[in-house]
């Protein structure tokens, strides 16, 4: 039986970061099991990209300890991990077979498979017919896709990807979110950081959301989705609402014609009074939030 420190791939205990009289990262703790796909979600701002780079290496914590199966991260192998970064590092000169080959050699692999892989992605990217083409010629979303094949090129058994939709259509995302899933099932530990809630939700096993640098949410998506459950509704009605005494009672909502539905920040049973001595309700019923309105709601507040 695998032990409990065993199957977990990445450990952070108070983490903490900062920058002059800044807290950019406020002990933070948190498990990532291996095999898992772990959102690491926060608006801007909110201290991720700090935490990225700690967990890669590129900068130390001032306070707090992060291990990868159970080594210190500084002290292990970089081939083990691959990382796409929010802001694309390519050279812009050099044309993509030469950087595939380079960065599949700097990662320690020999030069038939460095080759042998670089084909293998580029094909898979429909991009085999530009490799001789340079960085610079290419659109936005291709720049994206070679910035994520150098994350998994030399095959790495913990994964970051920071923003990895950013500037891809929505055909080149749904290959994307396959390869992830692959990857998954192929037992790698992936972090999954971005805005997109939606692919969040469609990807995710277990998240968590920073806001000012503080961990505020950790568990698995369901879990947090149905222990906010109580606080979502929507309401049908007919007449007409105050708008303005509206927004007291939610985080965030939506209201269109004889239809409100939101998270509500205060009791429900008051904001049901209040709506019968303001309109007719015809329906009135609890939802399960989406994870966009509980990010909004704890971030608000």
């Amino acid at each position: 039986m695998e032990s409990p420190s065993i199957s977990k791939m990445l450990q952070i205990e108070n983490l903490t970061k900062y920058f002059k009289n800044t807290k950019a990262v406020d002990h933070i703790s948190l498990n990532v099991r291996k095999g898992d796909v772990y959102g690491f979600l926060g608006p801007n701002g909110a201290g991720k990209t700090t935490s990225i780079r700690m967990i890669m290496g590129i900068i130390k914590p001032d306070f707090g300890s992060i291990k990868l199966n159970g080594k210190d991260v500084n002290t292990i192998e970089r081939k083990t991990l691959g990382y796409l970064p929010e802001d694309r590092g390519l050279y812009q000169k050099q044309n993509l077979n030469e950087i595939l080959n380079y960065f599949a050699l700097l990662k320690g692999l020999e030069k038939k498979e460095a080759y042998s892989r670089s084909s293998h992605w580029l094909e898979r990217f429909n991009l085999a017919d530009q490799k001789m083409r340079k960085v610079e010629e290419l659109s936005k979303g291709n720049q994206q896709k070679i910035q994520f094949i150098l994350a998994l090129l030399h095959d790495p058994q913990f994964i970051i990807l920071d923003e990895p939709f950013t500037g891809l259509d929505p055909v080149n995302q749904i290959l994307l979110k396959d390869i992830i899933k692959e990857k998954q099932n192929e037992g790698k530990t992936i972090i999954f950081s971005t805005h997109q809630m939606d692919q969040v939700e469609k990807l995710c096993n277990n998240l968590c959301l920073i806001n000012k640098g503080k961990l505020i949410l950790e568990g698995s998506l369901g879990d947090i989705r149905s222990s906010h459950s109580n606080n979502a509704i929507e309401a049908k009605f007919y007449g007409n609402l105050d708008v303005s005494r509206l927004k007291s009672f939610f985080s965030d909502f939506y209201l269109e014609k004889n239809k409100v539905s939101g998270i509500l920040i205060k009791d429900k049973n008051d904001f049901l009074e209040w709506m019968i001595s303001q309109v007719n309700i015809e329906s009135f019923k609890i939802e399960i939030p989406s994870l966009e309105q509980i990010f909004i709601s704890k971030v608000n507040k």
